[in-house]
């Protein structure tokens, strides 16, 4: 047999591995054009891609969509929450940035009211069908309160001591219409104008200032306090404005329509006023004097008449 057909099988794969570097290196020409049979197997192959393609791209895309939805509806949720809780922070800051002020002022007044002995209390509670007459206060009979005490803000007076129970009391505000509800108060003008706080004009809802002489003139804006002369209320706590004078109907006195300078409607911590130990014996002292006075005069009378009467 030939040499050459005995290496039959070498020279074939020789010749098909030159076949195949050619046909390598022909596909990678860049300058070359696609032939027919790869034109129609890449165009086979991009439509169906195509038809499979868009439905599984506009199925993604709605459940992209949905997630989407989903997800913005959650964090809207959270969004509104954490919109509710600073709704709520910013009121909570508000009472709080009140109820700190309150406590600073009371602080204040505490060094201010050098003369009396100040006790510091909070309101426990507040019957809405009384809601202008009484409020309880966490004080009471041992913590040394009494009955008639004054009671006021920082802002200034609110009422008495009205009932003491051992850890609690109720507080009478000035606004009751009670008859025995009365505290003795002035005007300082240039002229010390005396009178009495008694409840509230129910038209226009401002304190009555009652008993003022109708000789003696008052005017709008003059600041009412106590006066001090019921022997239990220090003087100088202040009570409120006068914003309206009128005559009572039978043309004997004066009573003047006075705006709170207390704030009734929000009553959380208050103070109550004790007159100093120095305040009472100045007020026995004064009564005292004005006995003696009165029994002078009455004793100098008598001595006319007897002479008179010789």
């Amino acid at each position: 047999m030939s040499p050459f057909f005995s290496n039959r099988r070498l020279i074939v794969l020789l010749v098909c591995l030159i076949f195949l570097v050619g046909l390598i290196g022909y596909s990678l020409s860049d300058q070359r054009n696609l032939s027919w049979p790869e034109q129609f197997v890449q165009d086979s192959v991009g439509t169906v891609q195509s038809i499979f393609s868009r439905p599984a791209y506009l199925l993604s895309n709605s459940i992209d969509a949905v997630n989407d939805l989903r997800n913005v509806y959650q964090e809207n949720q959270v969004l509104k929450s954490h919109l509710d809780e600073y709704a709520s922070l910013q009121v909570e800051l508000g009472e709080l940035q009140r109820r700190n002020q309150e406590l600073e002022d009371m602080t204040d007044m505490e060094e201010d009211l050098l003369d009396y002995s100040v006790r510091n209390a909070m309101v426990i509670h507040r019957s809405p069908d009384r809601w202008n007459e009484l409020i309880g206060i966490n004080q009471g009979a041992q913590h040394g309160i009494e009955e008639d005490m004054a009671v006021m803000t920082s802002e200034g007076l609110i009422g008495k001591i009205r009932e003491v129970s051992q850890f609690s009391s109720s507080v009478q505000l000035l606004s009751d219409q009670d008859a025995g509800n009365r505290i003795s108060a002035m005007v300082d003008a240039d002229e010390t104008v005396y009178g009495f706080m008694e409840g509230i004009d129910d038209e226009s809802g401002h304190l009555r200032f009652t008993k003022v002489d109708i000789d003696i003139e008052i005017e709008e804006g003059q600041i009412v306090s106590t006066s001090g002369l019921g022997g239990v209320f220090p003087d100088g706590l202040v009570i409120g404005e006068i914003v309206n004078v009128e005559t009572d109907e039978f043309g004997l006195s004066q009573t003047a329509l006075v705006e709170p300078s207390a704030n009734f409607y929000h009553l959380d911590y208050v103070m109550i006023i004790e007159r100093s130990a120095s305040a009472m014996e100045d007020f026995d002292a004064v009564e005292e004097n004005e006995e003696d006075a009165a029994l002078e005069e009455l004793l100098e009378n008598e001595q006319d008449s007897e002479e008179e009467g010789e």
